[in-house]
């Protein structure tokens, strides 16, 4: 079992390979790979595997915090799900391409995040087979 931030749900489903450090995108491809094949998880308000690399967490703690918190409450409620909510990976970006993508919601919920263009301009690799 792994910890997941539920608005990493959305992040991964954009992911080209850009983010805050070389160190933040290399463990963002690691984790990519490593939850596709399979993994367990459960779902955390705070800091997970994606997070450790990440510039922002000074000492312990995201120097975004609160809004990072509000997009991960925001998926939460879009997807009916709890914190500590434990489930497949897979299960869990169904749940957030029904849901929060093409429900329309992303935009509501981190249409502010810097990498918001990437979001808007590409399609979630969730997308499912129609």
């Amino acid at each position: 079992m792994i910890c997941l931030r539920p608005h990493h749900g959305m992040c991964l489903a954009y992911f080209e390979g850009k983010g805050y450090s070389d160190g933040f995108t290399v463990n963002m491809q690691k984790m990519l790979e490593f939850f596709e094949k399979g993994a367990d998880i459960e779902l955390t308000v705070s800091g997970d595997e994606i997070c450790k690399e990440c510039p922002n967490l000074k000492e312990g703690s995201c120097v975004s915090a609160g809004l990072v918190e509000a997009y991960d409450r925001k998926v939460l409620e879009a997807c009916g799900l709890s914190e500590k909510a434990q489930m497949r990976f897979q299960e869990f970006v169904e749940n957030v391409q029904k849901n929060v993508i093409e429900s329309g919601k992303r935009v509501e919920i981190c249409g502010n995040c810097q990498w918001n263009e990437i979001c808007a301009n590409k399609q979630s690799r969730w997308k499912r087979n129609k």
